[in-house]
């Protein structure tokens, strides 16, 4: 097998690394702003929940999108070459197929080793952050996407708050709040004319102004009332410099460790475990995918794709086949192995057949190449 000279190697693996950089792109900007979209309401981008959401989104289909994006960059790049006659031009300087696709299979490499990075580490520290956002946006837990003219519980019921209007995003008018407080064994009803809410580091402090108190023992003696020119009440709320805690941990957010010590755990339930066999799988067969996919885009690329340029439309159709069989194999590991834990084994079976196939139309095209390299057999003189 004949080396890929280095400048040649360079300048292939140059390119198939531009196209997976502005695949990589084009595929993720779109998702994760669609899904920021879809998940968080307008008022999440004045509470300042834009920021957490994208860094609890982005390494998450950053690992997902990866593979399609370069295995299409490499078997773009092999089309691109046989549709200008590039291909034959390397087979012409006793090139082997392995060798042309040495560049673009190191830049896989690459890409799987990136992709193990941010699925097992990367996205499980900072997927939580998502849902720190969805558990903020769920129970109203950022003052400034709280809507005028609806009654609003904290502390598990124990506090309603009320109010009529916003004067400014931070100054709320004419508020009602009751609120149980069973270590005094009372119940509290306080009303104000203005609400200012103070972030601290952790929650968030409301002022209360001009108001009055009504608390009512639960023993049943006399309603006591007390007027209040100022009055501070700290809610669990979203603080300055953190999200408030959730009182529940995904397996999504485990590290790795912590992720396979869970397995015999989450084994004695068949729900925990189909749930647990899924995000193993896409943490540890996802990111293998960029490998799967580039050798069998190269394959289908160079088998179809005439290596003068006749038939270039044969290389563009080749190229739509991964997107096809990434989505296939990630809706495998989504959906049918929540259904049944036991189909973790099919989908790695996929994903091997995936780099087989790969390799062995890879290894036809050189065995092709070699043939026709191989001098004609000399004719047997006859008697």
């Amino acid at each position: 097998m004949e080396q890929t000279p280095r400048i040649l190697s360079v300048y292939l693996g140059k390119r198939v690394l531009i196209t997976t950089l502005v695949v990589q792109v084009a595929l993720t900007i779109p998702v994760v702003l669609s899904a920021l979209f879809h998940q968080l309401p307008p008022a999440a981008l004045r509470g300042g929940l834009l920021g957490p959401a994208l860094v609890g989104t982005l390494p998450t289909v950053t690992y997902i999108a990866l593979p399609i994006s370069v295995g299409v960059a490499a078997a773009l790049e092999f089309s691109r070459m046989s549709s200008e006659g590039m291909v034959a031009v390397l087979y012409s300087l006793r090139l082997s197929a392995w060798s042309i696709a040495r560049p673009a299979i190191v830049c896989a490499l690459a890409a799987t080793a990136f992709g193990y990075f941010c699925s097992c580490w990367l996205a499980p520290r900072y997927v939580g952050a998502m849902h720190d956002v969805l558990n903020v946006i769920r129970h109203s837990l950022n003052h400034r996407m709280l809507e005028p003219g609806q009654f609003y519980s904290f502390d598990e019921g124990r506090r309603i708050v009320y109010f009529e209007r916003w004067e400014t995003p931070d100054i709320a008018a004419n508020v009602f709040i009751r609120q149980r407080s069973a270590e005094k064994k009372l119940e509290e009803t306080i009303t104000a004319s203005r609400a200012e809410f103070r972030r601290n580091d952790f929650s968030v402090v409301m002022i209360l102004t001009h108001g009055q108190i009504q608390s009512r023992p639960d023993d049943g003696r006399r309603v006591r009332v007390s007027d209040f020119d100022e009055y501070a009440i700290s809610l669990p709320m979203q603080g300055a410099k953190a999200l408030p805690s959730r009182n529940w941990k995904g397996v999504f957010e485990l590290n790795m460790r912590d992720f396979l010590a869970y397995m015999k755990y989450a084994m004695a339930d068949r729900r925990n475990f189909a749930e647990w066999a899924s995000e193993a799988v896409k943490r540890l067969v996802i990111p293998a995918l960029a490998l799967a996919h580039t050798l069998l885009g190269i394959g289908l690329v160079l088998n179809v794709a005439s290596a003068t340029g006749r038939r270039s439309a044969a290389g563009g159709a080749a190229v739509a086949v991964l997107p096809a069989v990434h989505i296939g194999i990630l809706v495998a590991a989504e959906t049918l192995i929540r259904a049944n834990p036991a189909l973790a084994i099919f989908v790695i079976g996929l994903a091997l057949a995936e780099i087989a196939c790969g390799i062995w139309l890879i290894r036809r095209q050189q065995i092709g190449d070699a043939r026709r390299a191989a001098p004609a057999m000399p004719a047997l003189a006859g008697a």
